[in-house]
């Protein structure tokens, strides 16, 4: 079968409120994030493995709360002082040493005037390779709310969202037959669609069972 020329557009994800599907894994965390009021100290950390929502739900409370979304290359650079809003970083885990010393004042800063943190990470603070010891003692002081990794109702909503994003329509019984044989996590439903929707587009084809049995079959891990 001719192969047809394709363009890796990146998908637009929706990161509405009505948009993030909640299940067991993630209720608490979200329950949480509605509760910002009463955050130790004014700052929660978000944690979670790749592709869990965090960013999704970042954006959701961002909105809610009036917040400002903060790069990590831009903490060097920002002007503190003016700030008068939450704000949300994402990645914290991520921090290199240039960044340190501004989240540390970006930190004194909002709790001085009582504004609310959200920072967003893999893993906890306690893990993360921080120099500055008064940015670590609080960071590791922070109320850590996580994201679980998948039951069956969140990983077949995460597959739909996915799919949906891309703007492509996949029967209900396709996944199913996904979450039943798929490794269980984030960023595996990631992997899966991201590759159907290439070989789809390259082979001029919809998203069937087989195509589905052919990514699952070619799996990272699977080549020799």
């Amino acid at each position: 079968m001719a192969r047809q020329l394709t363009f890796d557009l990146a998908a637009r994800p929706a990161l509405g409120r009505g948009d993030f599907f909640v299940s067991e894994a993630n209720a608490l965390a979200l329950a949480r994030l509605d509760a910002s009021a009463t955050w130790p100290n004014g700052k929660l950390v978000l944690t979670g493995p790749e592709g869990a929502g965090k960013t999704h739900l970042a954006h959701v409370w961002a909105g809610d709360s009036g917040a400002a979304m903060v790069e990590l290359d831009d903490l060097p650079g920002l002007a503190i002082g003016e700030i008068a809003s939450p704000i949300v970083v994402e990645d914290a885990d991520r921090l290199g040493r240039a960044a340190e010393t501004p989240l540390f004042h970006l930190h004194n800063h909002l709790a001085a005037h009582g504004l609310p943190l959200l920072l967003t990470a893999e893993r906890a603070p306690s893990r993360w390779d921080i120099a500055l010891p008064d940015l670590r003692s609080r960071l590791e002081a922070a109320e850590i709310a996580r994201i679980s990794a998948p039951d069956d109702a969140l990983l077949a909503a995460v597959l739909m969202k996915l799919f949906a994003d891309r703007q492509i329509t996949v029967a209900p019984a396709i996944i199913s037959w996904l979450t039943t044989r798929m490794d269980r996590s984030f960023a595996e439903a990631r992997r899966i669609v991201t590759e159907l929707d290439a070989r789809a587009l390259a082979e001029g084809r919809k998203v069937t069972r087989d195509l589905a049995a052919a990514v699952l079959h070619d799996r990272p891990d699977d080549a020799s």
